[in-house]
């Protein structure tokens, strides 16, 4: 099995490369959803389907996240990548996918044969940061993928369960 290359940072830094293009896609994403909001004569209530929408627009992958006792479970839908086009970063309260692909399209027939009209065949790229609500161990991040599904499970962070003494005042 390939392995996802997972970058483990132990510091929530947001000057790192991932964050920057999570970030852009982030404000395409925006302004597509306030072109849509635009289009509709800025009419109210429909705002979540508006960016829901310019998600899908910018491939956007659809993302399920569990939280259990011990570990998030974040699972990616990824179809038609492989491991080796895949980076992962994992931070103290983020996780950071993003996915690199070339579909090459070479001719099978003889030159001349066969003339393509269109072709959806392309490069695909996808950036996706999930934030998370409590703390997790970047060291104890692991991630497969399996049926083009990405599947990262992140264990929280272990608080010490003893109770804190508190003083009485004097």
């Amino acid at each position: 099995m390939s392995e996802i290359k997972l970058q483990r940072v132990t510091t929530d830094e947001r000057n790192l490369p991932a964050f920057a293009e999570a970030e852009q896609m982030f404000a395409r994403i925006r302004e597509r959803a306030y072109d849509l909001f635009r289009g509709r004569g800025f009419d109210h209530g429909r705002a979540l389907d508006d960016w829901l929408r310019a998600e899908r627009e910018f491939n956007w992958p659809a993302t399920e996240l569990v939280e259990g006792e011990q570990e998030f479970t974040l699972s990616v839908a990824l179809p038609g990548f492989e491991a080796a086009d895949i980076a992962l970063t994992a931070t103290p309260r983020a996780l950071v996918i993003q996915a690199k692909a070339k579909v090459e399209r070479k001719d099978e027939g003889k030159q001349g044969e066969a003339k393509v009209h269109w072709s959806e065949l392309r490069s695909t790229a996808v950036c996706r940061r999930v934030e998370l609500a409590k703390d997790i161990d970047v060291d104890k991040v692991s991630a497969t993928l399996k049926n083009g599904v990405l599947k990262v499970v992140a264990r929280k962070v272990e608080k010490p369960s003893k109770p804190v003494p508190v003083a009485a005042a004097a």
